[in-house]
C-alpha cells in the first residue's frame, strides 16, 4: 500500500512492530481507536475470533460512518457470520477475508485472497484487495464459505507437512537422503492426482481398488518396521494405520483404500 502511494495508518499490539514501519511512510498509533480514525477501510489480521472481537470493539471508537472493515484473520466459520451481523446491525460494513499469503506475499502483492458474501460489498471493494494479493477468490453469496475455505486449506497444510515430515523419517531411517527424496518428487509428483483422487472419494468408488486397503495397510506396516528398527519416530502413519484397521475390521480390506474416507464425504 505504501509502495503505491497510499496513506497507511497502522497500529499493533506490540507497538515496536508499528513503528517500524514510520521509515517506509506509515503513521502508527499508540491507540487502535486513534489508528482506525479517518479511514475508509480498516483491515485487521490477528489470532482468532475472540481477538478479532476484543478489537474491532477497541477499534469501534475510531470508526467513521463509511468505515469497511476487512478481516483477514483465520477464524470459525460461526464467528464470521456472527461478525458479519453484528457489524452490520451498528450500521458498518464487515467482510470476512482470510488470505493465502505469507509475509513476502504481502510484501509482493502476490497469493490468494477469498471472500464470500454480500455480492455487492464484494464488488466495491475488490479493486483494493486484487491491488493487495494475486487473486481474489470469490466463493459466492453465502457469507461464511471463505472462513470454512481457510480453514480446509489449512487442514491440508497441517496434513501435507506432517506427511512430509513421515516421508522424510522414514528416508532417514532407509537412508535415502532429503536431497535424494526431493529429486525423486521433483520426477514423481503425486499432487497432480489430488483433485481426481478427491473425486474417486467423492464418487464413492471403492469397489475397483487400484491399491487394496489390506496391500496398503501391509506397506504402512512395513514402514513402521523400518522406522522401528532406525529408532526413528513417525508422527503421522501408525494413525493411518490405526484407521485402517478400523475399517479391515469392518469387512473392507478388499476395497480400494481411500475407501477410509467413505465416511467425510457429502
Amino acid at each position: 500500500m505504501l509502495k503505491r502511494g497510499e496513506q497507511v495508518q497502522v497500529w499493533n499490539r506490540t507497538g515496536s512492530k508499528a513503528s517500524a514501519l514510520e521509515a517506509e511512510g506509515a503513521r502508527a498509533f499508540a491507540h487502535v481507536k486513534d489508528a482506525v480514525a479517518g479511514a475508509s477501510r480498516v483491515h485487521i489480521t490477528l489470532v482468532d475470533d475472540e481477538t478479532v472481537d476484543d478489537i474491532l470493539e477497541q477499534a469501534s471508537a475510531g470508526f467513521g460512518p463509511d468505515t469497511i472493515i476487512i478481516d483477514h484473520t483465520t477464524t470459525t466459520v460461526s464467528g464470521a457470520v456472527k461478525r458479519t451481523g453484528i457489524w452490520k446491525g451498528k450500521g458498518f460494513t464487515y467482510l470476512h477475508a482470510p488470505v493465502f499469503m505469507g509475509p513476502r506475499n504481502a510484501l509482493d502483492g502476490t497469493g490468494h485472497m477469498l471472500v464470500s458474501g454480500d455480492q455487492e460489498v464484494i464488488r466495491r471493494v475488490e479493486p483494493a484487495l486484487a491491488a493487495m494479493t494475486g487473486q481474489v477468490v470469490n466463493l459466492g453469496a453465502e457469507t461464511g464459505k471463505a472462513a470454512a475455505t481457510k480453514l480446509l486449506g489449512n487442514s491440508f497444510l497441517l496434513f501435507l507437512t506432517a506427511g512430509i515430515a513421515d516421508t522424510l523419517a522414514l528416508g532417514k531411517a532407509m537412508g535415502v537422503t532429503t536431497s535424494e527424496a526431493i529429486s525423486f518428487f521433483e520426477m514423481w509428483n503425486p499432487g497432480t492426482s489430488l483433485p481426481a483422487r478427491m473425486k474417486r472419494m467423492g464418487d464413492a468408488k471403492f469397489d475397483e481398488p487400484s491399491w487394496e486397503l489390506k496391500m496398503a495397510r501391509k506397506d504402512a506396516r512395513l514402514m513402521m518396521k523400518e522406522a522401528g528398527e532406525d529408532g526413528i519416530r513417525l508422527a503421522f502413519i501408525p494413525s493411518i494405520a490405526s484407521e485402517m484397521d478400523r475399517w479391515i475390521e469392518t469387512g473392507h480390506g478388499s476395497k480400494d483404500w481411500m475407501v477410509i474416507g467413505k465416511d467425510s464425504v457429502i
